[in-house]
């Protein structure tokens, strides 16, 4: 009777056991018991935005990838831990430094990392490119020790390559001590930063087609599984292409989005809210508040049709002490920015100026800026770009004023033989 009690017991310890580790594997610190099926309900409460939305996450940010204008903020570049986005830079580290198709054989480290896991064991061979997914979908932690041991060599020299990069960016209140994000102390970044971070990882096509794969077919150990994105915006919301879900206990509830509509991009980060249904609601209320509120300006077309105003009315009045030439030709230096997102109701404040030099010492090289044009709301320059000379401008040496000297008599010459 004890022997069967005890086989018993160890039997309920087992099962435990067994149950504890599936539900590692297929529960996603990012899947909870907080359901998604109310996400319509959420939708439809958070699209109608009239004025500044009432956030409850602990930092928020709305960035134009185009502008890199601030549409949008709370508390958005104090230092804060940011979980599972923090994958969004793995995955842009190796998709710059490895081969997609490499195969990688699972370590004991990786394999028994917690948190939100794919499920990967010690010994299991699975490629680059199904990690990425695995990453990126699934969230899992496992897959990111995978990935940084293979492109690393550990957790710590890929966090080094982690740091370099934020660095190269510019990212100057971020840092990374991990691959996955789970919490440490000197782990973390700002809402701001993490949405530079994100527009930057989305130049990259192969990353910006991960993040927008609603559901795909990966393989481990040439078997294959179905895998499907924890983005509970993904397919729900117009415009929605992307980025990255997180969660843990010091980070809270974190979302990272882009969203495309009608040609205009946009990054929306929140950060720190207590519950799944905060951080999709305060996600919904700053991307409508966003695309409702604020209208997309064609600058350059601003921009241009000053300068030729100023091309007929001003630039002949420039001084240029002793140039050679006498027809004098500008030009705008070119910008990737053509759009710029405007408040509706400040549009009415915007002005484009034109600040120049109106005496210039020869020689001049070509491309010599003469100038700059602002686009300006409220004192606050929203863009700006330089008037450049189109061509150079030489000096007048003595032989020029003999050579003009003797054209100006020659002329006189015939002018007076002609009165004869």
């Amino acid at each position: 009777m004890k022997i069967r009690l005890k086989q018993i017991g160890i039997m309920i310890c087992v099962m435990a056991f067994i149950f504890m580790q599936s539900s590692i594997v297929l529960a996603d610190d990012e899947m909870d018991d907080e359901t998604i099926d109310t996400i319509e309900d959420v939708l439809e409460a958070s699209s109608n935005v009239d004025q500044f939305p009432n956030l409850q996450a602990r930092a928020c940010l709305v960035l134009d990838r185009e502008s890199k204008q601030v549409l949008a903020e709370k508390d958005a570049y104090t230092k804060r831990p940011m979980a599972s986005t923090t994958k969004i830079m793995t995955c842009t580290i190796v998709l710059e430094q490895a081969n997609l198709s490499d195969v990688v054989e699972i370590s004991k480290k990786a394999g028994g990392t917690g948190g939100s896991r794919l499920g990967l064991k010690a010994g299991d061979k699975i490629t680059v490119r199904d990690l990425l997914y695995g990453l990126m979908l699934r969230s899992g932690n496992d897959t990111a020790v995978a990935l940084a041991e293979h492109v690393g060599g550990s957790v710590e020299g890929f966090a080094n390559l982690m740091n370099e990069k934020a660095k190269e960016l510019g990212l100057t209140n971020t840092h990374f001590v991990t691959p996955h994000g789970l919490d440490q102390q000197e782990h973390y970044t700002t809402a701001y930063e993490l949405a530079l971070l994100t527009d930057y990882a989305l130049k990259n096509e192969k990353f910006a087609n991960i993040v927008a794969t609603k559901t795909c077919e990966i393989h481990i150990n040439n078997q294959p599984r179905q895998i499907s994105n924890t983005n509970e915006l993904l397919g729900n919301l117009n415009g929605v292409n992307g980025v990255k879900t997180g969660f843990t206990n010091g980070a809270g509830r974190c979302l990272v989005t882009s969203i495309t509509r009608n040609g205009h991009q946009i990054v929306c980060v929140v950060l720190g809210a207590d519950t799944k249904k905060i951080r999709t609601t305060d996600s919904v209320k700053l991307i409508e508040y966003s695309f409702s509120k604020y209208e997309y300006m064609n600058v350059k077309e601003k921009i241009q049709e000053k300068f030729n105003t100023w091309l007929q009315e001003e630039a002949p009045n420039i001084g240029f002490n002793k140039a050679k030439e006498t027809q004098i030709e500008y030009e705008v230096q070119s910008s990737n920015i053509t759009w710029v997102p405007i408040l509706k109701e400040e549009q009415k404040d915007l002005e484009v100026r034109i600040d120049y030099q109106k005496n210039l010492e020869t020689p001049i090289s070509k491309g010599h800026v003469i100038g700059k044009i602002e686009v300006v709301l409220k004192d606050k320059v929203l863009f700006q770009t330089d008037i450049l000379l189109k061509q150079n401008i030489t000096k007048k040496q003595i032989g020029d004023y003999l050579e003009q000297i003797c054209g100006n008599y020659h002329q006189y010459l015939l002018q007076s033989m002609s009165g004869k």
